[in-house]
């Protein structure tokens, strides 16, 4: 894939526009917090549907297929396969009325508008990657909200994103610390992928027309004696059909 003159025509009017959303909604979010919670998550729900918007102006397509069993104002863990930051403004977009929250790095909690603030104050789990003891203390205390605040909970167990939209290895322990935080919760697993596209050459530019599928799968229901590694095993595998069988539509339309 190259540059080509409509991905640098599209890229610095996305690019402001996605600059303004964060700059806006950073003291819509401070003011609704004053509010509550609900308020908050509210508002940054509408951040995150702004922002996937704001990709219109690229070209960018992204078709969803949501399970009908995934249902509003209900809580869930979504494990997800990663391949771009952008991953996170598509299922907080699809999942607004499920109020997700976030398993992220906690630098990412200074410096940028809008997000930071989200971060740090919308019940998010800010870890230390090179702290265990933190980073599982810290998720446990995402799960406990899960099942306290009926919230639901997105996490990545690569753990970090597939640059080239290959599918990683699932890194357990932050998964198995959610999962027994929150052990009355189904899990749903969640598929993206064309994402990790938006970011082949780092913003510079952003290529125009990219597609993007994703999948809300059917909630796995929970039990007392689950064996919690041949859930990840089977959300992974789940991950892992799906990607294989929209490749394969893909060499077939081209043949």
């Amino acid at each position: 894939m190259r540059r080509r003159p409509i991905d640098w025509v599209v890229t610095l009017p996305f690019l402001t526009l996605f600059g303004l959303i964060l700059l806006v909604f950073d003291p819509l979010q401070r003011v609704a917090r004053l509010f509550g919670r609900r308020p908050h998550e509210v508002v940054a729900g509408a951040l995150q549907v702004s922002l996937l918007w704001a990709f219109r102006l690229t070209g960018t397509r992204v078709s969803i297929e949501r399970s009908p069993q995934v249902l509003p104002h209900q809580a869930y863990l979504v494990l997800a396969n990663h391949q771009s930051m952008f991953d996170i403004p598509i299922l907080g977009a699809e999942l607004f009325t499920n109020y997700p929250k976030y398993v992220s790095k906690r630098e990412l909690a200074r410096w940028i508008p809008s997000i930071s603030y989200n971060l740090r104050r919308g019940g998010n789990a800010l870890i230390e990657r090179r702290n265990r003891e933190q980073a599982t203390r810290a998720i446990r205390e995402l799960g406990a909200t899960v099942t306290q605040r009926g919230v639901s909970a997105v996490l990545y167990p690569e753990g970090t994103r597939a640059r080239h939209g290959e599918l990683g290895r699932f890194r357990p322990a932050g998964a198995l610390a959610l999962l027994e935080s929150a052990p009355d919760i189904p899990i749903v697993p969640a598929v993206i992928d064309g994402s990790w596209r938006l970011l082949r050459f780092n913003l510079l530019p952003l290529p125009f027309g990219t597609e993007i599928r994703v999948r809300i799968g059917d909630p796995i229901p929970r039990s007392a004696d689950e064996d919690r590694m041949a859930l990840l095993a089977q959300v992974r595998e789940q991950i892992s059909r799906t990607l294989e069988g929209w490749r394969d539509e893909k060499t077939l339309i081209r043949s």
